[in-house]
C-alpha cells in the first residue's frame, strides 16, 4: 500500500473528553493524555504500511500530537491543521464588525491551536488599513472590542458544541482545503503547524504547504508584546509535547496487525 497523504482524526473529542470548560486554562490540552495513547497505537501502523506518506494531524490537541507523530514516525513529513481555522474565524469576526467581506480581511493567528494562541492584531488589515484604526472608529473602547473578538475565537469550539453538539463542520472544511494544497502541490501560504527548529516545537507560523507537507516556515513581524505572547505559547507547547512523549514511552508501541 502507498499513499501521498494520511489524515489522522482518531481520538476523543472535546465534548467526550471534558474539554468544554471556558475556565479551564488547559483547553484542548485536556485531551492530550487520552489521545497520545491513541496515537501511540495508530501512527506506527500507518507508517508500517505507507512509510513515504505525509501525515496530517487533526485530532485535538493537534500541535503536540503532531510533534508526537514525528517522534513515532521518525520523519518530519508531519503537520497539523494548526491555527488555520482560528485565522479564518479571526477574519470573519473582523469582517462582521467592519461590514466588509471576510475575503478582504488579512489577519492571522499563530502559536498553539488552543488557549495560548496569539492573534496578530499588529498586522491585521483591510485594504492596507490597519484594523485597529478602523475598529477604533466604532464608538466602543478598542480594548473591549479586542477582548470580545479574542474570547469568541479562543472558545468558538465550545460555543459551537453548546449549540450543535459538535464542531466538525469548520474543521472538515479546513481539512479539505489542506488536502487539496498537498495533493496539488500548491505551495499555499497558510497558518498550519509543523516542527520549527528555531523554536524546537511544532507550532503555527507562516507556512508554505505543498506535496511534502510544510516545506518552508517564516516568522511574521511582531511587536514585543505579541512576541512575548508567542514565547508563552511555545512554552506551553513544549511542555505538552514532553508530556505526550512521556506518556507513550511508558506503554508498548503497537505494530502492524
Amino acid at each position: 500500500m502507498d499513499a501521498t497523504l494520511v489524515v489522522i482524526t482518531a481520538g476523543a473529542n472535546e465534548k467526550n473528553g471534558g474539554a468544554t470548560d471556558r475556565s479551564d486554562p488547559q483547553g484542548r490540552l485536556r485531551l492530550l493524555d487520552t489521545n497520545a495513547k491513541v496515537y501511540a497505537d495508530i501512527v506506527p501502523r500507518v507508517v508500517a504500511v505507507t512509510p513515504e506518506a505525509v501525515l496530517m494531524v487533526v485530532t485535538d490537541p493537534p500541535d503536540p500530537l503532531a510533534d508526537l507523530t514525528r517522534h513515532l514516525a521518525g520523519h518530519d513529513r508531519v503537520f497539523s491543521t494548526g491555527t488555520l481555522i482560528d485565522s479564518l474565524r479571526f477574519r470573519v469576526h473582523l469582517a462582521d464588525r467592519l461590514r466588509v467581506r471576510p475575503l478582504d480581511v488579512h489577519a492571522m493567528v499563530v502559536g498553539e491551536h488552543g488557549t495560548s494562541e496569539v492573534l496578530l492584531w499588529s498586522s491585521a488589515e483591510v485594504g492596507g488599513i490597519p484594523v485597529l484604526a478602523l475598529l477604533g472608529d466604532n464608538g466602543r473602547p478598542l480594548h473591549a472590542v479586542r477582548e470580545d473578538i479574542e474570547q469568541s475565537i479562543r472558545y468558538a469550539n465550545i460555543t459551537i458544541i453548546e449549540g450543535t453538539g459538535a464542531s466538525q463542520y469548520g474543521i472538515g472544511a479546513v481539512c479539505a482545503r489542506l488536502v487539496e494544497a498537498v495533493l496539488r502541490d500548491e505551495r499555499a501560504v497558510l497558518p498550519v503547524a509543523a516542527y520549527n527548529p528555531d523554536f524546537d516545537v511544532t507550532l503555527s507560523l507562516v507556512s508554505v504547504l505543498g506535496a511534502g507537507g510544510v516545506v518552508q516556515m517564516h516568522q511574521p513581524r511582531m511587536p514585543p508584546e505579541e512576541r512575548a505572547a508567542l514565547d508563552r505559547s511555545v512554552s506551553t507547547l513544549r511542555e505538552a509535547t514532553r508530556r505526550a512523549i512521556d506518556i507513550v514511552e511508558q506503554q508498548p508501541t503497537a505494530g502492524p496487525r
